[in-house]
């Protein structure tokens, strides 16, 4: 029987083999073909390459759809050269390991957010449900490719943990909601005590602020809340709640935080892999994250906003976050920062997330008009905040 690395060694020939021989062996065959019976070439196309794709999400989530964006993309752009085989959770692997998954060679590609290996190295928060200083996650995934981002990823996963593995980001998520209760939470003393299910450094967070958290796959975050593990949660976004039936465990449905004001997915490839494909390849790979990353926020704005209105339409109470709350989470950020920046890399990724959101996000807000105003224009009695 084979060990696991040598059968990881074993497909990663069969994956070169298939690179450098598959197009000359097509040549080859044709110009002997040509040489025995003088007619005209036929040039075969070489069987499609297969990669593995595994996501962090079940089947019924709607990140299946946005992944699948991703993989429709590859496809049509590489002209059917890539093929990719998109599987849920727990296909391969559990969801909080597709890192290690890529990393062994076991799948090729993961769709997933960095915070899910925060037990491996906490920096990896940063990169998804860290403190952002006020910036939005558009600012944030502009910081990830123009504010040097890409390269503390590449210098966390490559150097620091000495992974096999390239990570690109996709897709500005809109500011997570501070999640679901079964009554009503207006200030800080409300919400001490609850068994709270979120992810991240937003775990550390809120712990500070007397909650008890627990970290679970969006799976397995109702059958906890049914069995009393858990007694309020956050997972991302209304279509997602929606479709794992956070409507049936609790009806108080808050909106606006600070705990992941900011995350993006993670595309992640297995290096070596990534490194054997052809150039063209490869830039179809990556530049098809930020093709998906735009069709993702269409798709969206368009799914969240109706299930929120269909929630809504079921008896779900939807709020908005108190001020009180708010003010109190950005309190512990303020005392939670200094104990992250302990660590020397990751004071050098807050110090750049810090200097790249003091510029970006004053000239967002100063260019920004007050979209409120507009919209209470238009839709007077609408917003009730």
């Amino acid at each position: 029987m084979k060990t696991k690395s040598e059968d990881v060694k074993s497909k990663e020939v069969s994956r070169r083999s298939f690179l450098t021989k598959g197009a000359t062996g097509v040549v080859a065959g044709g110009a002997a073909a040509t040489g025995m019976f003088a007619a005209p070439a036929v040039h075969a196309q070489p069987a499609p390459m297969v990669l593995k794709m595994q996501t962090s999400w079940p089947s019924s989530d709607i990140w299946m759809t946005f992944a699948q964006q991703y993989v429709d993309r590859v496809e049509a752009m590489s002209g059917g050269r890539l093929k990719i085989d998109l599987l849920p959770a727990g296909a391969v692997v559990a969801a909080f390991q597709v890192l290690d998954g890529v990393n062994d060679g076991v799948i090729d590609i993961a769709h997933s957010v960095p915070v899910y290996w925060y037990g491996k190295n906490k920096a990896a928060s940063l990169f998804g449900t860290g403190p952002v200083f006020g910036g939005s996650a558009t600012t944030m995934l502009s910081w990830f490719y123009a504010g040097g981002g890409e390269e503390f990823y590449r210098e966390l996963t490559q150097d620091v943990m000495g992974l096999d593995v390239v990570g690109l980001l996709g897709f500005p998520m809109p500011a997570q909601p501070f999640g679901w209760f079964k009554e009503q939470v207006n200030t800080v003393a409300d919400i001490e005590g609850f068994k709270y299910r979120t992810v991240g450094l937003a775990a550390d967070l809120l712990q500070s602020m007397g909650m008890s958290v627990a970290q679970l796959p969006g799976g397995e975050i109702v059958p906890a809340m049914e069995r009393g593990v858990i007694d309020a949660f956050e997972f991302n976004n209304p279509s997602s709640d929606m479709r794992f039936g956070a409507q049936d465990v609790a009806k108080n449905y808050y909106l606006s935080s600070y705990h992941q004001a900011s995350e993006s997915f993670e595309f992640l490839f297995n290096k070596s892999l990534m490194e054997d494909l052809e150039p063209d390849l490869q830039a179809i790979l990556r530049h098809s994250v930020e093709a998906a990353s735009t069709s993702n926020t269409a798709l969206a704005m368009d799914n969240y906003s109706s299930d929120l209105q269909k929630l809504q339409d079921e008896g779900v109470e939807v709020h908005r976050t108190s001020k009180e709350i708010l003010a109190a989470q950005l309190e512990a950020w303020d005392k939670l920062i200094p104990t992250l920046e302990e660590d020397p890399f990751m004071k050098r990724v807050l110090d750049s997330q810090r200097a790249w959101v003091e510029r970006v996000t004053f000239y967002e807000l100063m260019n920004s008009p007050d979209y409120q105003l507009a919209y209470e224009h238009y839709f007077p009695g609408k917003l009730k905040l």
